[in-house]
Protein backbone atom coordinates (compact mmCIF):
# COMPACT_ATOMS: atom_id res chain seq x y z
CA UNK A 1 0.00 0.00 0.00
CA UNK A 2 1.61 2.96 1.08
CA UNK A 3 4.10 3.97 4.27
CA UNK A 4 3.47 7.34 6.28
CA UNK A 5 5.75 8.87 8.46
CA UNK A 6 4.84 11.84 11.12
CA UNK A 7 7.27 14.79 11.97
CA UNK A 8 7.38 17.78 13.81
CA UNK A 9 6.02 17.42 16.96
CA UNK A 10 7.11 19.04 20.62
CA UNK A 11 6.63 21.30 23.04
CA UNK A 12 4.38 24.84 22.58
CA UNK A 13 3.23 26.76 24.55
CA UNK A 14 -0.55 27.79 24.83
CA UNK A 15 -1.14 29.98 21.69
CA UNK A 16 1.66 28.67 20.07
CA UNK A 17 1.89 27.43 16.50
CA UNK A 18 3.57 24.14 15.27
CA UNK A 19 3.58 22.40 11.88
CA UNK A 20 3.35 18.54 11.09
CA UNK A 21 4.92 17.04 8.17
CA UNK A 22 3.84 13.86 7.03
CA UNK A 23 5.93 11.86 4.12
CA UNK A 24 4.17 9.30 2.04
CA UNK A 25 6.40 6.29 0.46
CA UNK A 26 6.06 3.86 -2.48
CA UNK A 27 3.06 5.13 -3.83
CA UNK A 28 2.20 8.66 -4.30
CA UNK A 29 -0.06 10.04 -1.65
CA UNK A 30 -2.20 11.76 -4.17
CA UNK A 31 -3.69 8.35 -4.81
CA UNK A 32 -4.91 8.27 -1.40
CA UNK A 33 -7.37 10.59 0.60
CA UNK A 34 -5.25 11.76 3.60
CA UNK A 35 -6.61 11.95 7.10
CA UNK A 36 -4.64 13.68 10.64
CA UNK A 37 -5.64 12.10 13.52
CA UNK A 38 -4.87 12.46 17.27
CA UNK A 39 -5.01 10.73 20.47
CA UNK A 40 -4.43 11.64 23.97
CA UNK A 41 -3.40 9.75 26.99
CA UNK A 42 -7.09 7.82 28.21
CA UNK A 43 -8.97 8.73 25.28
CA UNK A 44 -9.46 7.15 22.17
CA UNK A 45 -8.15 7.76 18.81
CA UNK A 46 -10.32 11.20 17.37
CA UNK A 47 -10.45 12.44 13.81
CA UNK A 48 -8.66 15.87 13.06
CA UNK A 49 -8.76 16.97 9.57
CA UNK A 50 -9.01 15.33 6.16
CA UNK A 51 -7.82 15.64 2.67
CA UNK A 52 -9.56 13.91 -0.64
CA UNK A 53 -7.81 12.09 -2.91
CA UNK A 54 -6.71 14.88 -5.31
CA UNK A 55 -4.67 16.23 -2.46
CA UNK A 56 -5.42 19.69 -2.86
CA UNK A 57 -5.45 19.94 -6.37
CA UNK A 58 -8.74 21.76 -8.00
CA UNK A 59 -11.51 19.45 -7.27
CA UNK A 60 -10.20 18.51 -3.80
CA UNK A 61 -11.84 19.39 -0.44
CA UNK A 62 -10.44 18.97 3.27
CA UNK A 63 -12.76 18.72 6.21
CA UNK A 64 -12.00 19.65 9.62
CA UNK A 65 -13.48 18.56 13.42
CA UNK A 66 -15.48 21.43 15.25
CA UNK A 67 -12.70 21.34 17.99
CA UNK A 68 -9.81 22.30 15.52
CA UNK A 69 -12.17 24.50 12.65
CA UNK A 70 -10.80 27.98 11.91
CA UNK A 71 -7.39 27.04 13.90
CA UNK A 72 -5.72 24.29 12.13
CA UNK A 73 -4.97 24.00 8.00
CA UNK A 74 -4.68 20.88 6.02
CA UNK A 75 -2.42 21.06 2.96
CA UNK A 76 -0.54 19.59 0.37
CA UNK A 77 2.70 19.54 -1.68
CA UNK A 78 2.42 17.32 -4.68
CA UNK A 79 6.26 17.32 -5.56
CA UNK A 80 7.14 16.24 -2.07
CA UNK A 81 4.63 14.16 -1.67
CA UNK A 82 4.07 15.37 1.43
CA UNK A 83 0.95 16.55 3.74
CA UNK A 84 0.78 19.27 6.08
CA UNK A 85 -1.50 20.26 9.88
CA UNK A 86 -0.86 23.97 10.45
CA UNK A 87 -1.92 24.12 14.00
CA UNK A 88 -2.15 28.10 15.31
CA UNK A 89 -3.79 29.23 18.58
CA UNK A 90 -3.10 25.60 20.24
CA UNK A 91 -4.58 25.21 23.47
CA UNK A 92 -3.53 22.28 26.15
CA UNK A 93 -6.71 20.64 25.24
CA UNK A 94 -4.29 19.91 21.15
CA UNK A 95 -1.96 17.93 23.48
CA UNK A 96 -2.07 14.67 21.69
CA UNK A 97 -0.05 11.87 19.41
CA UNK A 98 -1.35 13.16 16.20
CA UNK A 99 -1.21 10.18 13.26
CA UNK A 100 -1.42 10.53 9.60
CA UNK A 101 -3.27 8.08 7.63
CA UNK A 102 -4.24 7.15 4.30
CA UNK A 103 -7.83 5.77 2.64
CA UNK A 104 -8.33 4.42 -0.39
CA UNK A 105 -11.77 6.32 -0.76
CA UNK A 106 -11.86 9.42 -3.06
CA UNK A 107 -13.08 11.91 -0.76
CA UNK A 108 -12.08 13.01 2.39
CA UNK A 109 -13.31 10.64 5.36
CA UNK A 110 -13.58 11.50 9.01
CA UNK A 111 -14.31 7.42 9.23
CA UNK A 112 -11.30 5.72 11.01
CA UNK A 113 -12.12 2.14 9.45
CA UNK A 114 -11.96 3.55 5.57
CA UNK A 115 -7.93 4.33 6.83
CA UNK A 116 -6.06 1.00 6.64
CA UNK A 117 -2.22 2.76 6.17
CA UNK A 118 -0.75 4.61 9.74
CA UNK A 119 2.27 6.57 10.42
CA UNK A 120 3.90 6.06 13.96
CA UNK A 121 2.61 8.88 15.14
CA UNK A 122 4.28 12.12 16.39
CA UNK A 123 3.94 13.44 20.07
CA UNK A 124 2.48 17.29 20.39
CA UNK A 125 2.53 18.98 23.78
CA UNK A 126 0.49 22.26 24.95
CA UNK A 127 1.63 23.64 28.09
CA UNK A 128 -0.49 26.25 29.71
Amino acid sequence: QVQVVESGGGLVQAGGSLRLSCAAYGRSFSTYAMGWFRQAPGKEREFVAAMSRSGGRSGGSTIYADSVKGRFTFSADNAKNTVYLQMNSLKPEDTAVYYCAASPTYGPTLTLANYPDWGPGTQVTVSS
